[in-house]
Formats: C-alpha cells, sequence, structure tokens
C-alpha cells in the first residue's frame, strides 16, 4: 500500500533513535525550544508551571519517596504477558489485500456501535463498523504478523477481505476509531521496540521487589490516522507518537483524545523528559509546559493530554502535560476529563486523587483537583450529571490478613469539592460494580450474597440509599436495560453433585421502584466453571432494547475425575500424551491416583431479553473449528483450549439482520432470525 509521504517511514525509524538517546542528551534539552510545545489552554492558572529543569530536578529529588513504582499502563503488562522479548521488527507499512469487492446493492439500515459508558463519548475498540465495512483489529501473538487491521466488506451476500493494514510487531494496540463519514481510521496504542529493560531492585525497607526501567524508557505511544476513503486501498496518512504507556483514550465527534503516561523520575541525576514526534516534527516537552499542583505523592508521571481532528489533520495537535501521581482510571463526558491517581496516606489511609480537565474541540484546559478516601474499580464508578461529579470507592483498613472494607459514595461540585457523601455501606464488603444513571446509583457489592443497592442522588447534597436486595452471586456489570430494569453480569457459586462450581450469571433487576428492588429473572450458564468476557470487558456486550437482543461471549469448562485403582493389568483410562492427543492405557499404580479429564467450549450465547420472559436462549454461536469438537460440541483435550485461542469469539455485532462473530481467526455471519450460518471470512 502506498503511502502518501515516504518520508514518514525514515521518521519512524528516527523515532526509535530518538527515544533510545533520549536519557543521555540532557544537554540538548537545556537548549531546546519550547515554542514547539502547544498547550491549547487559556485557563491553566490553577496550575504551577516549571521554570527550569534544575527547579524540575530539585523537586523529583525533595517528593520522589522511591525511584519509581509506576508499573506502565494497561497496554504494557498485556504485551509482556503475550509476547515477552521485544524482536526486531521493521516501520510501519500498510499493505494491500490480494483481493478487493465491493459493496453491491445490499442496502443495511442499522448496525450496532461500541458498547460506551457515555452517550457520544466514543471509547477505543478493536471492532468499528459504518454499517458496510468492518474494520477488525487483529492481534496474534503466535504469527509472523502480530498485529493487522482487516478492512471487510459487509454484506452478507458476498462478504470478504478487502484490504490490510499490517502494523508491525512489538506493538499492544488499544483499539480504534472510526470518523463520522466513515473516511478516517484511527489506530491507538503503544510500541516496544526499543524497550530497555533493567534488573529487578528492592523498593525503601525491601517491601517489594519492582522495575525501575521496564515501563520507563523504550515505550512510546502512537495515534495511526489512516485515509480509509479508498477501503481498497488504506493511506497512512499522519502519525503522532510520544515517549511513554497508553494510558486511555475517547473520540467525541471527530475529536481524538489520548492520555500518555511516563515516569518523572531522575536516571543517574538527569531529568527524562517526554519525547514527540508529530508527523514531521521531532521535539521535546520542557519546562515550563511541564506543569504541577500542590498534591504531594510518593511517586510522579509525567501525564500527557492529547487533542487531534480526525477529520482535519492539518491542525497541530494540542497537549497539555501535567506531573501528577499514577494514573489509574479515566472518566470523560461531552465536556470534562477526569483522571484519577490512588496514593496512601500515613497506615493503611488510601486516597484518590482527582484532576479535572476540560475539553472543547482542540482547547484542553485544566480546571481542578481534589481527593477522597478509598480507591476506586474502574471508569464506571465515576459519574458526572447536572454539574456534579459522583464517585464510588472502597476503604479498607487493618493488617493484611484482617483487611476492614467499607464503601463509599461521594458527590463532588466542578471544583472537586465534596458537598455529599454517603459512607460505610455494606462492611466487611468489596464494591463489584457500579453503574450511574440520571439521579440513581446502582452499586453491587459482595462477599458472600450479591447486596444489591439503589442510592438516590436526587439531592446531591444528601445522599441515600433507597433501596437493597440481597441474592446470591454478584453482578460485576451493570446495563440499563430501559428506564425500569437493569441487567447485570457476574457469577454465583452453586454446589452440584457435591462440587463447588462458579457459573455465570445473568440477572434482570426491577428498579422501577426504587425504594424495593427485585430480581425478576437469571440465568446461570451450566458447567464447572463458567464466565465471560463481558463481566470486565463492556465491549464485549451486544445489547439492542429494539431487536429484545443480548449476545455475550462465554466459555465453559468441565473437569470429570477418573480413577485408576490397582489391577494387574493396565486400566485403559485416556489420558492426554505429549502431542495433545489421547494416547494408551494407564500403567497399573497403587495406591488409586485420580486423573482429571477436562473439556471446553467457548462461543456466543444469543438471548431474547424482556421483562416478562427474562432471558431465553436463543442459541449460540462459535468460531471454534467443528472437527475439534466431540459429539456433545465440546473440546475433549485440555491442552486444546490453549492451541485455539485465534478461534475465541472477542466481539459480536448486527448490521440489519446479520450477526457477526469475532475472533482472530475469522468473522461468522448468522441470521437473526434462525441463527443458521450465512458465511464466514478468514483472517489470513
Amino acid at each position: 500500500m502506498v503511502q502518501k509521504e515516504i518520508k514518514k517511514k525514515t521518521r519512524i525509524y528516527a523515532l526509535i533513535a530518538i527515544l533510545s538517546a533520549i536519557v543521555l542528551v540532557s544537554a540538548i534539552y537545556t537548549i531546546g525550544n519550547p515554542s514547539t510545545v502547544l498547550v491549547s489552554s487559556s485557563n491553566i492558572s490553577p496550575l504551577k508551571a516549571f521554570s527550569s529543569i534544575t527547579e524540575m530536578k530539585n523537586f523529583l529529588t525533595a517528593n520522589s519517596k522511591v525511584s519509581s513504582t509506576f508499573a506502565g499502563g494497561p497496554l504494557d503488562s498485556q504485551y509482556y504477558s503475550n509476547s515477552g522479548t521485544p524482536t526486531p521488527t521493521g516501520a510501519l507499512a500498510p499493505a494491500a489485500a490480494s483481493n478487493t469487492a465491493t459493496l453491491g446493492g445490499n442496502q443495511l439500515s442499522s448496525y450496532s456501535t461500541t458498547n460506551v459508558q457515555v452517550a457520544g463519548v466514543d471509547e477505543a475498540d478493536t471492532v468499528k463498523t459504518d454499517g458496510q465495512y468492518i474494520y477488525v483489529l487483529n492481534q496474534d501473538w503466535s504469527a509472523q504478523s502480530q498485529n493487522n487491521v482487516y478492512v471487510l466488506n459487509a454484506n452478507s451476500q458476498d462478504p470478504s477481505v478487502v484490504s490490510k493494514i499490517t502494523l508491525g510487531n512489538n506493538t499492544s494496540l488499544a483499539g480504534m476509531y472510526l470518523s463520522q463519514n466513515g473516511n478516517t481510521l484511527a489506530v491507538v496504542g503503544s510500541n516496544y521496540a526499543n524497550m530497555i529493560v533493567y534488573p529487578m531492585v528492592m523498593i525503601a525497607g525491601g517491601q517489594m521487589p519492582y522495575y525501575p526501567g521496564w515501563a520507563n524508557y523504550g515505550v512510546s505511544s502512537f495515534i495511526y490516522i489512516f485515509d480509509v476513503s479508498d477501503k481498497t486501498s488504506p493511506v497512512l496518512e499522519y502519525n503522532y507518537t510520544m515517549s511513554g504507556s497508553y494510558f486511555d483514550s475517547r473520540m467525541i465527534g471527530n475529536e481524538v483524545y489520548m492520555v500518555i503516561s511516563q515516569p518523572a523520575n531522575l536516571l543517574n541525576g538527569t531529568v527524562v523528559l517526554p519525547a514527540v514526534y508529530n508527523n514531521a516534527v521531532d521535539s521535546t516537552i520542557m519546562p515550563p509546559s511541564i506543569y504541577y499542583t500542590d498534591l504531594n505523592d510518593t511517586y510522579f508521571t509525567y501525564t500527557t493530554f492529547v487533542g487531534l481532528n480526525l477529520a482535519d489533520t492539518s491542525q497541530t495537535p494540542s497537549k497539555m502535560t501535567i506531573m501528577m501521581g499514577g494514573t489509574s482510571n479515566m472518566y470523560v463526558s461531552q465536556n470534562n476529563m477526569y483522571i484519577t491517581c490512588p496514593s496512601y496516606v500515613g497506615q493503611n489511609g488510601q486516597e484518590t486523587k482527582i484532576y479535572r480537565v476540560a475539553i472543547n474541540g482542540q482547547n484542553l484546559s485544566f480546571q481542578a483537583t481534589g481527593s477522597i478516601p478509598g480507591y476506586i474499580i474502574n471508569q464506571y464508578s465515576m459519574d458526572e450529571y447536572n454539574g456534579y461529579f459522583r464517585v464510588a470507592t472502597t476503604t479498607s483498613s487493618g493488617s493484611f490478613f484482617s483487611q476492614n472494607e467499607q464503601n463509599n459514595l461521594y458527590v463532588l461540585n466542578m471544583n472537586l469539592t465534596v458537598v455529599g457523601k454517603l459512607e460505610n455501606m455494606a462492611p466487611g464488603e468489596n464494591i463489584y460494580a457500579a453503574r450511574f444513571i440520571g439521579t440513581t446509583c446502582y452499586l453491587v457489592t459482595f462477599h458472600q450474597t450479591d447486596p444489591f443497592f439503589v442510592i438516590d442522588l436526587s439531592n446531591p447534597q444528601a445522599p441515600s440509599v433507597a433501596g437493597e436486595l440481597k441474592i446470591p452471586g454478584y453482578s460485576s456489570y451493570l446495563y440499563p436495560y430501559d428506564a425500569n430494569h437493569v441487567i447485570g453480569v457476574g457469577s454465583q457459586t452453586t454446589i452440584e453433585n457435591g462440587s463447588e462450581n462458579i457459573n455465570l450469571k445473568l440477572s434482570l433487576f426491577d428498579v422501577s421502584n426504587i425504594n424495593k428492588p427485585t430480581e425478576v429473572a437469571n440465568y446461570l450458564v451450566s458447567g464447572n466453571y463458567t464466565s465471560s468476557a463481558a463481566q470486565n470487558d463492556p465491549h464485549a456486550f451486544l445489547f439492542s432494547l429494539e431487536k429484545q437482543l443480548l449476545v455475550i461471549p462465554v466459555s465453559i469448562t468441565n473437569f470429570e475425575q477418573a480413577s485408576v485403582g490397582p489391577s494387574n493389568s493396565a486400566v485403559p483410562v485416556p489420558v492426554t500424551g505429549a502431542s495433545g492427543s489421547s494416547a494408551g492405557s494407564t500403567p497399573v499404580v497403587s495406591p488409586p491416583i485420580f486423573i482429571m479429564n477436562e473439556e471446553s467450549w467457548q462461543g456466543a450465547y444469543v438471548f431474547n431479553v424482556d421483562p416478562a420472559s427474562g432471558f431465553t436462549l436463543r442459541g449460540t454461536v462459535t468460531n471454534l473449528n467443528a472437527t475439534q469438537l466431540n459429539s456433545q460440541g465440546f473440546m475433549n483435550e485440555g491442552t486444546a483450549y490453549y492451541y485455539t485461542q485465534n478461534d475465541v469469539i472477542t466481539r459480536s455485532l448486527y448490521i440489519g439482520n446479520t450477526l457477526y462473530t469475532i475472533s482472530n481467526s475469522e468473522v461468522k455471519l448468522t441470521n437473526l432470525s434462525d441463527l443458521t450460518q450465512i458465511a464466514q471470512v478468514n483472517l489470513t
């Protein structure tokens, strides 16, 4: 695939060299030109700016309790858990597919989009569609080419891959954004090609080991923008890359906002500063364009907010860098970005610091900081409504072996000052799920049963528990079915034939009377261990009220214990051989031993959902190869599960009356009327 500017390839190579040298060129930093840094803001007065590198060095020396405990961003752990040591890679190289196709005359009336927290605020995901084409981000850690974007013609009569973008190895991808007109695709993620790994050391007092360098230097995060107006030939149009770990991102309209964090510490007495590659310009973010507040912390990161317009890449991206603690969660409304940083004050004194940055197109404006007790589990524990910011937290005290948990809800104004609070809920339990909807918060805590709380926030100064329901199990994700009902996705422990099972549980709560919530329906997926990615990844949750449709990925594992007793001859019990196949007979042993046979299945469950009938399972869809399944539809060998990870369904969407289930290996098309297979498209 031809790029618009061939020189961009050499610039990518140049960035690698810049990131390698960043820790060695402090002399260059002191004469760098800060005018290359743009902070598109007229209201940063609440922040202080460092006047020089010397002032930054003195600040870090005086305030940092350890060299760095920054554990990196969410993509860092994903990359290292899957791929391990970085390997050589070439530059970004979009490549044309071998075949092309047109949409044809099939007109599609409706299609699903990414399941997001806030209406109008898009979130990066591995699959995007405009109703005519589907963009699939494929990450196959075992393949020679590990990271690709496939562009598919979605026409159910003639589905096909029309082009492929190759993104190179040593990369972990967060997801994609598609512009409103469907002609521009943004891919966001992190690159680890120039990773510098330092030996493990112990922090002060020998409390725990950490790696001071693995997430510090050599990690860069990017937004690659592709012109996809010609679906058969995507073109790399813009490359914005920064040193540091990808933290999170959102898109409002055509504006993409990305947050990148990099440890702010000293390396051999030298201040390490963030580096920027802005399409064709290399620069360093320097004082006085690095800001900080009076909030104290034990360690610090450069957290950079970037704004970039997909519809007009000729606009210079805006950015603002704030030195703060380690970023943990982000909530974004139509007008504000909220970043949280966990901290500890005294013995077992957990605290969450909050930063608010106003967003308006390209303008980024720091507004306020504040803090609340406790820690936040995820973005759904936060919400903005009618000029207030609401947060649910859990606090704990006591020793490591004897924790005393309590749960709280705080209401803050736009200055991030607490104006209302509800504390000490469900002592001894932790928050597992939260969802704010208008003047109500639904909260799930768990220890042995699932207390489902309905909290009345109609008076922000005096939040109160309106109702409570205790049922077995818990929900870890809540979704509003309609104004009077909430869907919960979680787990419940059951006992079957004397054995303990952990089962995926769906609940439908009636909250029409906030004082008396009820569970009007539930569904348990049977098996020894059943679960869904939707429990922790809302993007895996597909729902349509109009279609009364719910689709979630499901994994099932069953165990069967077979005994081998004393005998004069071998007992013919199948065991797993070295090659992963059933091999031979088990030799005689005494006393008896037990062999655990395992069978597994993965696919999508398709439900009809309504308050009158509850959850009705219409059927299942799997992308597993039929040759791997036994007569009951399971994989017999326990090891087979690990060799079929590319067949695991991670996302589903619908266009018209067609369901698309997506795995690394293929996209399968299924008729929603009768769940018969229409076609499948291989992703190779």
